[in-house]
């Protein structure tokens, strides 16, 4: 029986975040992996995760501009693929590195650099197994108003501001400020 044929559960971006699940504030970042920008703020989001730690909690979600971007969606497929074996977050820091080089064979060999075994890894992209649900990312940013990235919503609310160190540790310090004057 082929695998096509079988029913499999996948785990959407959407259910995948880094930081204590807890913390009070929420950030998610609808990005593409070979934007630039996207990539630029990586290094921030994690000085914001140590600096804000158990405060701070954040997610990545697919966006990804295909009619600049043609490696993009694969790349997204791949990292749901990944994260299908909990290797979400290794596979998207080696996406962001490697963003000139997305090939379906160098994803492959990202993937077994992050620590991912799956002898069907090329078959479930070239098949689009996650299309999907990358698809579903880009559709929910689309109906959150997003149309480039990165696109930051923090708490639920989209972030406006320069998606720099000082703006966004701005937003979170607001952010924590109403939280403590909801509890006291």
């Amino acid at each position: 029986m082929s695998h096509k044929n079988k029913a499999i559960d996948i785990i959407p971006p959407k259910h995948i975040w880094v930081g204590d699940k807890s913390a009070p504030v929420s950030m998610i970042e609808f990005g593409d992996y070979e934007s630039e920008a996207c990539a630029k703020l990586q290094p921030v989001i994690e000085q914001l995760l140590a600096k804000f730690e158990g405060k701070l909690r954040f997610q990545f979600r697919h966006f990804p501009l295909t009619q600049v971007h043609q490696r993009a969606h694969k790349a997204a497929e791949a990292s749901v693929a990944a994260s299908q074996h909990g290797r979400f977050w290794e596979m998207h820091n080696l996406l962001f590195r490697h963003r000139r080089n997305l090939g379906s064979i160098s994803l492959r060999d990202y993937a077994l650099e992050a620590g991912v075994i799956d002898r069907n890894f090329i078959s479930n992209l070239t098949d689009s197994v996650f299309g999907w649900t990358v698809r579903a990312d880009l559709l929910e940013g689309l109906e959150l108003g997003v149309r480039a990235v990165p696109a930051i919503f923090i708490n639920g609310e989209r972030f406006t501001g320069l998606p720099n160190l000082a703006q966004l540790s701005k937003a979170v310090e607001a952010e924590l400020s109403k939280t403590k004057q909801k509890r006291a």
